[in-house]
């Protein structure tokens, strides 16, 4: 069963004080994390307690002065929190080929479970991609989503219609191999192809095969901007499929994008408000920055361009008339996008030059108008950019909620991946830092529940997300003081700062500010095998 707030889990940290008080002959333990702050994770203020870890789990949580263990972490000064869950990672490929190496951003900044294939993207057949993950060890603990776009064009192509009766039960006999093989929802992404084409009734019918098992459906929204049905109606659109399929809805990665839209946080706000009042289980996650990124093409190319896939774009951009409508509709997107100054490359692999520059630079130099150059470049390939379109303000709001959760919205990057977004680096350790202690748009116990009990909670790992005896040993334990993001847009290969111990599963993945390079990250599952 799901736990909404941290209630439950302060009752049961409260309950493991009392029953962890030091008694003679207290056995050993692996590891006792001394005198620390401890964020149980619940949304509490701190409360000072010894956390003792035995056989990859928190075993006692209390005054412990008495207990001896194999590694004794004194954590005077520090805080000790449950490890932060991303609850929207691009990790998935990256983990399933990468080195221990390439998940050192993601344990700098406390991360100690992603949760893959969000948007609708991502592996079809999660017990493979299970065996992929498992063989080389993982850094960390990984769960899965189930990705509606990726069944859709496996079973229907890159067609704009609607499925026939047999490939719509084709989508949900996928839909349900995939929970069964330990999915924890049903991820989609309406804003990108495929998943545009779909119309609200398939995501509810492949949602409710998601809900059988108690999972969630978390969704890239149709329109973050006013693409097209707009901001308001694309979050409308995700609690009706979580109040028609029954199950928790998320909007991820929530956002106001570009000026049509900015100040839109109060109505989003309020219409989940108003959800929630009427039970519909409805939340989001967040990266605490200003600036999204995407594609150029999925930012700039209306989606009518691109049915069939990248070569029937090609072929369109070769007719003279095609090519001015998409030219005229991408001059309406780039509009939405805030202008030429706003829009900026982080890869393109024929001419990495262009990367960690503006649209309106590199279309200066090229002395050209900047859509010639936009259509010169996707015609060579899919440039990856970053997109500086948000206000503090909506940023700011949307954090303050108490129903959503902090996400990266990264993946496995190492030097040489282009200038991609300091989020893959910062993101949580930015949350903690600026937000947190810098400006107080929150305050800490806040912060640290948005990365741990509430995302554990709505993806429904009850184990993980709390300090609690029995819960699993993912811990951070962190110098508020040098908690830092040096991540930036211009130079993001940059580990973050200030995790002194971080612990997966009960081992220790950073210990003293040094990578240990211990893999003990496990696949998990909201249902035990």
């Amino acid at each position: 069963m799901r736990v909404s707030t941290g209630l439950l889990a302060t009752l049961m940290f409260v309950v493991g004080i009392a029953l962890s008080r030091p008694v003679s002959g207290q056995p050993s333990y692996d590891i006792l994390i001394e005198n620390g702050r401890v964020l149980d994770g619940s949304g509490n203020p701190w409360g000072r307690a010894d956390v003792a870890v035995r056989d990859g789990e928190i075993a006692a949580v209390g005054e412990l002065s008495e207990a001896t263990a194999d590694t004794v972490l004194n954590a005077d000064g520090l805080y000790v929190a449950p490890g932060f869950i991303d609850v929207h990672s691009h990790a998935g490929g990256g983990l399933t080929t990468a080195s221990l190496s390439a998940v050192r951003p993601q344990l700098a900044q406390g991360i100690t479970t992603v949760i893959i294939n969000p948007d609708g993207g991502g592996a079809v057949d999660l017990a493979a991609q299970q065996d992929s993950l498992r063989e080389d060890g993982l850094g960390v603990n990984v769960g899965q989503l189930v990705p509606h776009g990726a069944i859709r064009e496996e079973v229907m192509g890159l067609s704009d219609r609607a499925p026939t009766e047999e490939e719509l039960a084709e989508m949900k006999a996928l839909v349900r191999e995939g929970m069964e093989a330990g999915g924890l929802g049903l991820s989609s992404g309406p804003f990108y192809v495929p998943g545009s084409y779909a119309e609200t009734e398939e995501f509810i019918a492949t949602a409710s095969v998601a809900a059988e098992y108690g999972g969630v459906y978390q969704s890239h929204i149709r329109d973050e901007s006013n693409y097209t049905v707009g901001l308001l109606a694309a979050v409308d659109e995700v609690i009706e499929i979580a109040r028609e399929a029954d199950l928790p809805g998320i909007v991820t990665h929530i956002k106001a994008l570009g000026p049509p839209v900015w100040g839109f946080s109060a109505a989003v706000e309020h219409r989940v408000e108003r959800a929630r009042a009427e039970g519909v289980e409805v939340f989001a996650d967040q990266y605490p920055y200003t600036a999204s990124a995407t594609t150029l093409t999925a930012a700039l190319v209306p989606r009518w361009a691109q049915s069939g896939g990248r070569d029937s774009l090609l072929h369109r951009l070769d007719q003279d008339d095609l090519r001015a409508r998409i030219r005229d509709d991408m001059t309406t997107n780039l509009e939405r996008r805030g202008g030429t100054g706003r829009i900026q490359f982080r890869s393109f692999a024929p001419d990495s030059s262009i990367e960690g520059k503006t649209l309106a630079e590199v279309a200066s130099k090229r002395q050209e108008a900047p859509l010639t150059t936009v259509l010169h470049l996707i015609e060579q390939a899919t440039p990856g950019i970053v997109s500086y379109n948000m206000l503090d303000e909506d940023v700011g709001r949307f954090m303050r909620q108490p129903w959503t959760m902090t996400s990266s919205d990264g993946g496995l990057v190492q030097r040489g991946d282009g200038v991609p977004h300091p989020r893959n680096y910062g993101a949580f350790p930015r949350k903690l830092g600026r937000y947190a202690r810098d400006q107080g748009v929150i305050d800490l116990g806040f912060a640290v529940r948005s990365m741990t009990q509430l995302s554990a909670s709505v993806m429904g790992l009850p184990d993980r997300g709390r300090i609690q005896p029995g819960a699993a040993a993912d811990l951070v334990v962190f110098d508020l003081d040098d908690v830092h993001d040096p991540a930036t847009f211009r130079a993001p290969h940059q580990l973050s700062e200030g995790m002194v111990h971080v612990l997966v599963n009960g081992r220790l993945a950073i210990h003293d500010g040094t990578f240990t390079g211990e893999l003990h990250g496990r696949v998990l599952r909201a249902r035990p095998e």
